[in-house]
C-alpha cells in the first residue's frame, strides 16, 4: 500500500475556470514555476468570483485574504498549455471558506497540480472577520 497522494480527475470538481499559460510561465528547467501555480489558483478563485457579481476588488465591502495555501504537483505544465481550474469548496464557514482547486493541463483528465486556498472573509474598513454575504455563500455552497 502506497502513501503516494493520487491527482484527481476532473469529475472530482464542481466548475472550471478556463486559464493560459504565458511564455514567461516557464523557468530555466522548461516547465511552469511553481509560483505561477498559486497565480493561477488565486486568478481562477477571483475569476470565478469577479464573473459572477461576488467580488469587485476596489469597492466590495466584504472580501476573502489568503491565511493559508498549500499545493501538490503530479505533472509539468509549460508554456503554451491551456490550462482549466476546477474548483470545489472543502469546508465553508461563518467567515472563512477552503477551496479547492485542480490545474488540469490541455484536454488531460488528471490535474497536474492540485491546491487550496483558505480565505477569511473580512471587512473592508478595519479587516476584521466579517460574515459572508448570503450571495457569496450560496454560490460557494454550489461549489461543495
Amino acid at each position: 500500500m502506497s502513501d503516494r497522494p493520487v491527482a484527481p480527475t476532473r469529475a472530482d470538481f464542481n466548475d472550471f475556470y478556463p486559464l493560459q499559460t504565458r511564455w514567461n510561465d516557464n523557468d530555466a528547467y522548461g516547465h511552469m514555476n511553481n509560483v505561477v501555480h498559486y497565480a493561477l489558483f488565486d486568478t481562477a478563485v477571483n475569476g470565478w468570483l469577479i464573473e459572477r457579481g461576488l467580488l469587485d476588488p476596489l469597492t466590495s465591502p466584504v472580501f476573502g485574504l489568503v491565511v493559508e495555501t498549500g499545493c501538490r504537483y503530479f505533472g509539468e505544465m509549460q508554456f503554451p498549455d491551456r490550462v482549466t481550474a476546477g474548483l470545489r469548496v472543502a469546508k465553508l464557514g461563518r467567515s472563512s471558506v477552503r477551496m479547492e482547486l485542480g490545474l488540469f493541463r490541455n484536454d488531460d483528465d488528471t490535474a497536474s497540480a492540485e491546491g487550496f486556498f483558505v480565505h477569511v472573509y473580512v471587512d473592508r474598513t478595519n479587516h476584521r472577520p466579517a460574515q459572508l454575504p448570503d450571495a457569496t455563500r450560496a454560490a460557494l455552497e454550489s461549489l461543495q
